[in-house]
């Protein structure tokens, strides 16, 4: 066992039952500060592969990174950096008004969100809208640490589906230029 395995151990038997009740009581989860180096970046030099969703779209996302569907979700997982596509059916037009009433309060069901801008962009895919906010981490299993993250999500629609495209890494991570490249790359059928 590693010196960081024998130290998260023995803080949570010396004092484990205490912290929780502590963190229990303390009501509305707060924002984490950032880390000063962040983990997270996508190396420049990392190679991105097609994915394409039987939902009828394609993306790129960076090889070798773990995949996980659960349902009308596809995630790419790399340690702290996440993709995730979310599929759903959209009943009317994808507009600001539609983005501000609906969306933007299921982003804020996330760990002390914070929602940093709504705009429309137009990508290589065509017309999408783009919500950047920052929230909490999950809490590592071991540790409990927290980190903040920082996150990009890019509405897509087409022929009654709408499809949620989620950028997330530490915040202050220098993801930058692949994620314009990943948002870029999304292509309907």
């Amino acid at each position: 066992m590693n010196r960081r395995s024998i130290l998260a151990l023995s803080l949570s038997l010396v004092g484990g039952a205490g912290w929780m009740n502590a963190a229990g009581a303390a009501g509305a989860e707060q924002p984490v500060s950032p880390e000063v180096s962040p983990p997270g970046d996508i190396a420049d030099n990392q190679v991105f592969i097609t994915y394409k969703s039987s939902d009828g779209f394609s993306v790129k996302v960076p090889e070798g990174w773990a995949r996980k569907d659960d349902g009308g979700t596809t995630v790419f997982l790399d340690k702290y950096d996440q993709i995730s596509l979310t599929v759903s059916e959209l009943k009317g037009p994808l507009d600001m008004d539609f983005v501000r009433k609906t969306l933007i309060p299921e982003v804020e069901q996330g760990r002390a969100v914070s929602v940093i801008g709504v705009s429309e962009v137009k990508v290589k895919g065509g017309a999408a809208i783009r919500v950047v906010y920052n929230e909490n981490s999950e809490p590592n299993a071991v540790t409990n640490k927290q980190i903040r993250m920082e996150s990009e999500r890019y509405y897509f629609a087409h022929g009654g589906k709408l499809v949620a495209l989620d950028l997330t890494a530490p915040k202050g991570a220098d993801n930058v230029d692949q994620w314009k490249l990943i948002s870029s790359s999304f292509r309907w059928k």
